[in-house]
């Protein structure tokens, strides 16, 4: 156990009781799995069309429900949460930890792990819902984004001025403040008394809620807020969190209290344990289709022919699930890929990994998680090559450099190793069309993210910091993945974005070809013919698998993305959406025109 999980780790080497054990599986407990990565919706659809949208995002009630349900099934040992994302409200979150406790208090274990609290944005009541659980784990490269609440009221009268429209609307009492968008420039007297004490009241229920749940003083999580957005370090000094670790060490410490344990998704759960009985949980699907194989073969039947899997990695690298808008093509996301590659890594039929790069780069958070799978795959025993196909820059290279070998071709655009981040500043632009925006906060740094003001110089030395660290990580990271002296890395790094020809000279790229040789590359690491293997580009599912929801996180249904114009549909049609077009237009983001991630390559940056 690595050292800063000293103390720290109530989940390794304990049992559960017999009784908590699945009928007809001595040893083999339930342990549930709830993802709010995609946010949750307030309410059953109403339409058909509603209930296509909404279809893998879950109900509040349900969940709710189905946590006090579970919470009297001997069955079921634990529950593991995956946040991160979509941000709950702070009342959704109450919810939801109120069914957290009462699954606690019936003496199930615990635990919530995310990439990141907001990964430079503010995540306070996504942490405030995780503080409900009995472990909280950040991923390395994540942040903890416990800024401090901040209440904003947008004012047209300018705007509606400058267009010659005069608003008539009257209002009962002064605090009916719905008209002052319309009939104020700025918070009336009423107005700002009235936010203030909503921020004050909100920063207090997390303020309690977290320190109760922590076993800290109030005073001590009012300090934390005025010091984050904290880096996993310090939130873990602060315990503010339980461990710093990656998705796979999570599970792992689970399995360790637990022994061997199927895998649910809570909403599968929910509707029915009928299939539970049908076998062990297979964190390794695949494994049984390789035994069954192997029964054949012991049968007389053909000899299973070893497979080189293709997983795919194109697009903008973000968190969560992959996805192709009408207008912004595909994206790769963490949980999408990170499942491809599970799947692969547990199938025994694979026997080599060909990842096949075309990515500009995106989400830090994201492409650490997603090169941290690739390692997996490698302690699985299976080689893994990276093929980079026009683009495989920043954040591309970052879940390149992890396998085993890097081919690319002499045209390819990759490197830029280095990191940004800023934020529009729209003050002036939204002065020439009058319109005004003010704010009440309690966090020293709240308001770091404004796009209504430039940073701070204490802001700028946060921020440069933080960019400091990543970058030292990327480039040492790079440097052990590579077999390179950190200096020599380093000065091949600096941001430079190289072609495939000029890197494959300075050790950033091994050999010079395509996805074929990349291929035979893979049969050579595995010791296999080229002739004598199958090339598939898995996970390949069914139109019904990919509408289907996946059993586990260890589902090879994981590794899909959304569908894709129902898919679209779903994701930026949904209970969210209004949140989202809200916030985006509010900080400054316009639609269709998304910031770029921390490693990200410049923009148009191409060849043809």
């Amino acid at each position: 156990m690595p050292a800063r999980w000293a103390g720290h780790s109530p989940y390794c080497g304990v049992m559960r009781s017999p009784a908590e054990l699945l009928p007809g599986h001595p040893g083999v407990g339930l342990l549930l799995e709830l993802d709010l990565t995609r946010g949750l919706a307030e309410a059953p659809p109403s339409t058909p069309i509603e209930a296509a949208r909404t279809r893998h995002v879950p109900q509040l009630r349900q969940v709710a429900d189905m946590l006090r349900r579970a919470a009297a099934d001997d069955r079921v040992v634990g529950l593991i949460a995956h946040i991160g994302g979509h941000q709950p409200t702070l009342a959704q979150s109450e919810e939801l930890r109120r069914a957290v406790a009462a699954f606690r208090a019936a003496g199930k274990g615990t635990v919530c792990w995310t990439e990141s609290f907001g990964e430079m944005r503010p995540g306070n009541v996504l942490y405030h819902l995780a503080s409900a659980f009995e472990e909280v784990w950040l991923q390395p490269s994540g942040d903890l984004g416990l800024t401090g609440v901040v209440v904003q009221a947008v004012f047209l009268r300018g705007t509606l001025d400058k267009l010659g429209i005069e608003p008539e609307v009257h209002q009962r009492k002064e605090f009916k403040t719905a008209s002052n968008t319309f009939l104020e420039t700025s918070m009336t007297d009423a107005h700002r008394e009235m936010a203030t004490a909503i921020v004050a009241s909100a920063t207090e229920t997390i303020v309690h809620d977290v320190a109760a749940a922590r076993g800290l003083s109030e005073a001590a999580v009012r300090d934390a807020i005025d010091h984050a957005p904290l880096t996993p370090d310090a939130a873990l000094d602060r315990r503010l969190v339980d461990h710093i670790g990656y998705r796979d060490e999570v599970y792992a410490a689970l399995r360790d209290r637990y022994g061997e344990v199927r895998l649910r998704y809570l909403h599968r759960y929910g509707k029915g344990l009928a299939g539970l009985a049908s076998g062990p949980q297979t964190s390794a699907v695949g494994r049984a289709v390789g035994s069954r194989l192997k029964s054949v073969a012991s049968r007389g039947g053909p000899p299973a022919v070893p497979t080189v899997a293709v997983v795919h990695a194109t697009g903008a690298i973000h968190l969560g699930r992959s996805g192709r808008s009408p207008l912004g093509g595909a994206s790769i996301g963490s949980d999408s890929l990170g499942g491809a590659l599970r799947s692969v890594a547990a199938d025994d039929s694979v026997a080599a990994v060909v990842l096949r790069v075309n990515s500009g780069g995106g989400s830090y958070a994201a492409s650490d998680a997603i090169h941290r799978e690739v390692l997996a795959v490698r302690r699985a025993g299976k080689p893994v090559i990276a093929s980079m196909g026009s683009v495989a820059g920043s954040g591309g290279y970052y879940i390149s450099m992890g396998a085993d070998a890097i081919v690319a071709d002499a045209g390819t655009l990759t490197g830029s190793i280095g990191v940004l981040y800023g934020k529009q500043v729209i003050r002036g632009l939204l002065d020439r069309v009058g319109l005004s925006r003010e704010s009440v906060s309690s966090g020293a740094f709240a308001e770091m993210f404004s796009t209504q003001r430039p940073f701070t110089p204490e802001e700028w030395e946060r921020l440069d910091a933080w960019l400091d660290s990543v970058y030292r990580v990327f480039v040492t990271t790079a440097a052990r993945d590579r077999g390179m002296a950190v200096g020599d890395l380093e000065a091949v790094a600096r941001g430079r974005v190289w072609t495939g020809a000029d890197a494959s000279k300075r050790g950033l790229v091994d050999e010079l070809g395509g996805l074929e040789e990349a291929v035979g590359l893979a049969c050579r690491r595995a010791g296999l013919d080229r002739s004598a293997v199958n090339v598939k580009v898995l996970p390949k599912p069914s139109i019904v698998e990919r509408i289907r929801p996946a059993e586990s996180s260890e589902h090879p249904a994981a590794g899909t993305g959304r569908l894709g114009w129902l898919g679209w549909l779903g994701s930026n049609l949904g209970p969210g959406s209004a949140r989202w077009l809200g916030s985006n237009l509010g900080s400054g983001v316009l639609p269709g025109v998304g910031a770029p991630g921390v490693l990200s390559m410049p923009l148009g940056f191409e060849l043809s």
